[in-house]
């Protein structure tokens, strides 16, 4: 197997254009599991870890720019915290503080699993998705990006340079339901954002369907929104929870979620 160790942006884009099929690698706590128990292995890993231009966040009228490489962790950490409460909460539920630590939103991004703990959070802010290449840099909202079960939208050359996102400021939260309280993929997670100056409210859940889902209502018709979830929901039976566990936990979630983004 063979590890490329770009510096740069620059250069870890002609790396992957060189190299289609090279494994992007940053945080790995998704790669390194399945290079592990054996059930991948490239050829070519891309070590994206040195490269600094995907790294942090910053703001951009009133927009905000998540660099791929930034750790649950930092996404916890005010002011960014303050600005995405609702990620800042499922970064909280993520493994443990050495997965925090190494686990990137970028990675989150690229696995595309419907369980993915940042991506309803960022789904209901409307996130898009910047994937750049050596042809240029394109947009792509998140809910096109997320195309099926660990299957995203990039092209084979491109990488998942930032997140985009323009906070609503509206009141958010996230929940997650698992065996446990921590180190755990939810069996479902739900986040809610009522978005008041768009007079909206927006709910996008995680581990009940081949992807993430989003739905949306009026503010005024706000009691509707946990059997919306539930109807747009389709989980399946697997060894984490049943389908039928699973819908009743949206909705009661949803209520839960309706609750504090109202009070």
């Amino acid at each position: 197997m063979e590890v490329l160790n770009p510096h740069t942006l620059e250069e870890a884009l002609q790396a992957k254009a060189e190299h289609p099929d090279a494994v992007p690698i940053q945080g790995g706590t998704d790669v390194m599991v399945e290079l592990n128990f054996d059930r991948r292995r490239p050829e070519v890993l891309l070590n994206l870890n040195e490269v600094g231009e995907l790294r942090g966040w910053s703001r951009e009228n009133g927009t905000l720019r998540l660099g791929s490489g930034l750790t649950y962790t930092e996404a916890m950490e005010a002011p960014l915290a303050e600005l995405l409460p609702a990620l800042a909460e499922a970064s909280r539920t993520v493994g443990s503080p050495q997965i925090r630590n190494r686990g990137t939103i970028g990675g989150n991004l690229g696995t595309a699993s419907p369980a993915g703990d940042a991506l309803p959070p960022l789904l209901v802010e409307g996130a898009e998705v910047e994937l750049a290449s050596t042809r240029g840099v394109r947009r792509v909202a998140l809910h096109e990006f997320l195309v099926g079960p660990k299957r995203n939208a990039a092209e084979p050359d491109e990488l998942i340079a930032a997140v985009r996102v323009a906070p609503s400021g509206g009141q958010q939260t996230f929940m997650k339901v698992g065996p446990r309280n921590a180190m755990v993929i939810a069996v479902c997670s739900l986040a809610v954002v009522a978005d008041r100056e768009r007079g909206e409210l927006r709910a996008s859940f995680g581990s009940s369907g081949p992807v993430a889902g989003l739905v949306s209502c009026p503010l005024d018709e706000a009691a509707s929104l946990p059997e919306l979830v539930v109807e747009a929901a389709s989980p399946i039976d697997d060894v984490r929870g049943t389908a039928a566990y699973r819908r009743h936990a949206l909705g009661v979630l949803a209520r839960r979620a309706l609750e504090r983004c109202l009070a």
